[in-house]
């Protein structure tokens, strides 16, 4: 061997000891009485790129068989201990169980027990987990079926993933479906908690909040991390197939980050989100001043019908029609005939004015399994 050659050993020797051993990958899914869908969650972690080394279901306060299906397709199976405090409470014992074992570099995979990965995700969010990213979310896209209902929220969910796109992948919400932490991080967040730089008690997910993810994006984010959501970190998770379940739902989440916004406080990491809500705020008095404008424009008996108007109305079809087209060409349709998405934004609004409302009122708003 020659000189030059020795040198290039020694250096890809070099390079090996300063990268150390690959991180251990450990996968925690939170369970609430999933035994109809948790084996394919499961099953979507054996089938990845890069496989977690274990797979942890946290069953909390089970009545079925969630653990025994859990435990048949590969996993282990922990149970929650006196958990009055829902999906944050059973995340927080696991972890207090799980970390312990794991060096800093080590990763954590949290998601939803209703939600199956793609095969590159975790590949993909390994690869884009720098030394200034604190953690990978996923891009949610909705299941088949529930009519209707599921076809707008199938609509919504590929709009959301093309505004990642649109703004680099940033994740703005590390979504509860699929989010991947490095262990230092998840360290440092239950530190500052106990130091008190950031509220919601002292443990790694807060318990005064009723939208875990968006309150822990928050976290990562005031600690000076990035939080990204790149391409191949697809998840496909459960749509709403009621009305009521569909209001619960958003009430939780629209409640949730509305409260998080305000014990945060106005903060360079707070501030883009405190806007958004005040343009969404916006977006429902223009609505709602389209909507007495239309009615008394027809009250009147003479609608006018003006060339402008025409032309406006058109491109804000064809917006709706081109943003759809991920969800495939019957979404493109409905998309097209604008009346019943029209309902489904009073829906959102409604769930919106609800939200602001009932904080305000500070109304306790009970967290609800979906």
């Amino acid at each position: 061997m020659d000189k030059s050659a020795f040198k290039a050993v020694l250096r890809r020797a070099r390079r090996l000891r300063e990268a150390g051993p690959p991180p251990q990958i450990v996968a925690l899914i939170p369970a609430h009485n999933e035994a109809e869908r948790i084996a394919a969650a499961v099953a979507a972690l054996h089938r990845q790129e890069r496989p977690p080394h274990r797979i942890v279901v946290m069953a909390d306060n089970c009545s079925d068989a969630t653990g025994r299906v859990a435990e048949a397709n590969g996993a282990t199976v922990l149970e929650s201990r006196d958990n009055t405090h829902k999906k944050a409470g059973a995340l927080n014992q696991a972890l207090e169980r799980i970390l312990p074992a794991l060096g800093a570099t080590d990763l954590i995979l949290v998601q939803d027990a209703d939600t199956v990965l793609s095969p590159s995700f975790l590949s993909s969010a390994i690869e884009a987990m720098d030394r200034t990213v604190g953690a990978v979310g996923g891009i949610f896209y909705g299941e088949r079926g529930g009519g209707l209902l599921g076809a707008l929220q199938r609509i919504e969910f590929h709009r959301y993933a093309r505004e990642i796109a649109r703004r680099g992948y940033r994740a703005d919400v590390l979504t509860g479906t699929a989010t991947l932490f490095r262990v230092a991080t998840l360290r440092e967040i239950r530190n500052a908690r106990r130091a008190g730089r950031i509220g919601g008690g002292s443990s790694y997910y807060s318990l005064a909040s009723l939208t875990e993810d968006d309150e822990i994006t928050k976290a990562v984010r005031t600690l000076g991390y990035r939080t990204v959501s790149p391409p191949g970190c697809a998840v496909v998770t459960e749509v709403m197939t009621s009305l009521p379940a569909l209001w619960h739902q958003r009430l939780r989440w629209q409640r949730g980050a509305l409260e998080n916004l305000r014990d945060y406080g106005w903060t360079r990491v707070t501030a883009p989100y405190i806007v958004r809500q005040g343009l969404m705020g916006l977006s429902v008095v223009c609505l709602a001043l389209y909507l007495v404008f239309t009615v008394w424009m027809f009250a009147r008996g003479r609608p006018e019908f003006t060339p402008f108007w025409i032309a406006v109305g058109l491109v804000f079809v064809a917006e709706k029609v081109v943003t759809a087209r991920g969800a495939g060409w019957r979404s493109q349709l409905l998309a097209g005939t604008l009346g019943v998405e029209l309902a489904y934004d009073m829906f959102q609004h409604a769930v919106y004015l609800r939200s602001l409302w009932d904080m305000l009122g500070r109304r306790e708003e009970q967290w609800r399994a979906t």
